[in-house]
């Protein structure tokens, strides 16, 4: 396992992570899986040199932003390493976003060139008329005429040299903006230097997945999401594997499809989608058998949904928790030794502690706040110098999530300390509520949330059905007889209210503050 000490003082994300396969053999090795065609290690170092060569020539500097705002693809992981290389800062923004969205990323990265695509253009432009930084419009795939300030990426690249020396960037030089995707506020970033990509590769990659050469890694979520990029076009590389890229938005058919036509190894998941690819009427005609394991994260999986997920498709899925803070995966279940309904065990290289709210550690078995130690944490949120103490001390993370340990070393998720109802002047984890209503056998997903009702606060779960299957006052009912049997009778759900479906984040995540919204609106 690596350590700190271990990473060179002269690093360079690229060269490291692409460039050192050609100069190790494997340039005629598949790097990425694209619509239509397949990009080899060699194919993909010199796209990454023009990109990068690029950048320069738009008058991207060393430290400087670069805003991602396009969809999954070969330009996409060119683009990203090209700006690595040249010792500039990478980050991403959903792609389905308001211009005023993208308004904030381009006024809080400060970001001189951004990068769109025909998708994400029209909106990027209204978002650029209030950005006193912005410089240039990179456009990949332009399908119209392009304005002032702005360019096309193919036309640079197509007359940019295909060599590029790499900037002389050190270990701890800030290289990569994590956004956070957490249920209040606007998002923040989680500033890396260059040590924390390669110690999670070497961590968690090779450590739990025991990435090989020859694994092909499929994502659910897109490549903006860190989890997922890190997982498809950062880990594979670091052992010469392939990861798939595409640019439609992802549906259970679209992951079938590409399941079949490429047969991958490893597919990223969310529990959003597999609930979804489980509840699909074609889920039984399915062959995930090329499948050595899954990868979960985003949410807490279920047990109900985890063996649901073996019987359907029979398939292992390593659930997990991370943090864009933490910058990947710090706790994981294992292959071979999975414990369902937990997220597993300590990632090597990480130290967790439970904690009581007085900072003392707590004992297995009792509730408290999860710290994360480990090399891979952020130096600080960019802009946020109070949440910034309030989450960093030195390599320590402070996740907001509350847990339980196990005496045999398994954490067992227990909510958001930020999202705790109390009900009757007892505190209720929505998250355990939720877990419960997902074992009922009519119940796809659901999420639950606190509302008030003349001066009490009280519960309400938002429930989705199988296909199949109405909501009714006796199924309304029987849900919450579900839970008084399997819970404390205090925890049911005083109101329950069936849904087509669920508001998600970009990343996959159910949506807490739009259903809080929506039951503000209708108060």
């Amino acid at each position: 396992m690596l350590t700190y000490d271990d990473v060179p003082r002269a690093f360079n994300l690229a060269s490291y992570f692409v460039d050192r396969n050609v100069e190790e053999g494997r340039g005629a090795r598949t790097a990425l899986i694209g619509p239509g065609a397949e990009t080899t290690y060699a194919e993909l170092a010199a796209l990454t040199n023009r990109s990068g060569n690029v950048l320069r020539e738009l008058g991207v500097r060393a430290e400087e932003r670069v805003l991602l705002v396009l969809g999954d693809g070969v330009e996409f992981v060119a683009l990203w390493y090209g700006a690595q290389k040249i010792g500039a800062v990478t980050a991403e923004a959903y792609t389905f976003l308001q211009p005023k969205d993208y308004a904030y990323y381009l006024d809080y990265t400060r970001a001189g060139v951004v990068v769109a695509d025909a998708t994400t253009l029209g909106r990027v432009r209204e978002a650029a008329v209030s950005s006193p930084w912005l410089r240039r419009v990179l456009v990949v795939g332009a399908t119209e005429e392009l304005r002032p300030r702005e360019a096309s990426f193919e036309a640079l690249v197509a007359g940019a040299p295909d060599e590029l020396e790499p900037a002389p960037t050190a270990r701890d030089d800030i290289a990569i903006w994590k956004f956070t995707t957490g249920s209040t506020g606007l998002p923040k970033a989680a500033v890396h230097p260059q040590h924390s990509a390669l110690l999670s590769f070497d961590w968690y990659a090779r450590g739990v997945l025991d990435i090989r050469e020859d694994d092909v890694v499929l994502p659910v979520p897109k490549l903006f999401f860190g989890y997922a990029r890190d997982l498809t076009a950062l880990y594979p590389f670091g052992v010469g594997a392939a990861g798939i890229v595409f640019p439609e938005r992802t549906t259970p058919e679209r992951i079938f499809e590409l399941v079949a036509r490429h047969r991958p190894s490893i597919l990223v998941q969310v529990p959003t989608m597999m609930a979804a690819m489980i509840a699909h009427p074609d889920a039984a005609r399915q062959d995930l058998s090329c499948l050595r394991l899954c990868t979960s994260a985003g949410e807490a999986l279920p047990r109900e949904l985890y063996e649901r997920w073996r019987a359907t498709f029979g398939v292992e899925v390593l659930d997990g928790i991370g943090s864009s803070e933490a910058y990947h995966i710090y706790i994981s279940n294992r292959p071979g030794r999975v414990r369902p309904g937990s997220v597993g065990e300590v990632v090597p290289g990480y130290r967790a502690r439970v904690l009581h709210e007085d900072g003392q550690d707590l004992p297995d078995g009792e509730v408290g706040t999860l710290w994360i130690e480990g090399d891979t944490a952020a130096l600080l949120y960019w802009n946020e110098h109070e949440k910034t103490k309030r989450t960093f001390s030195g390599d320590l993370v402070k996740t907001g999530d509350l847990f339980v340990r196990d005496p045999d070393g398994f954490f067992w998720y227990r909510g958001r300390s930020d999202e705790l109802i109390k009900v009757g002047g007892i505190w209720v984890a929505p998250a355990e509520i939720e877990d419960c209503l997902v074992s009922h056998p009519d119940v796809v997903e659901c999420a639950v949330v606190g509302y008030e009702d003349e001066g009490l606060t009280l519960t309400r779960a938002h429930v989705v059905l199988r296909v199949g299957i109405a909501g009714s006052e006796d199924l309304a009912a029987a849900l919450q007889d579900h839970v008084r049997t399997h819970l404390s009778p205090h925890k049911y759900p005083r109101d329950v209210r069936f849904v087509a479906e669920l508001p998600k984040t970009p990343s996959g995540k159910i949506d807490r503050r739009a259903l809080r919204a929506e039951l503000e609106a209708v108060v």
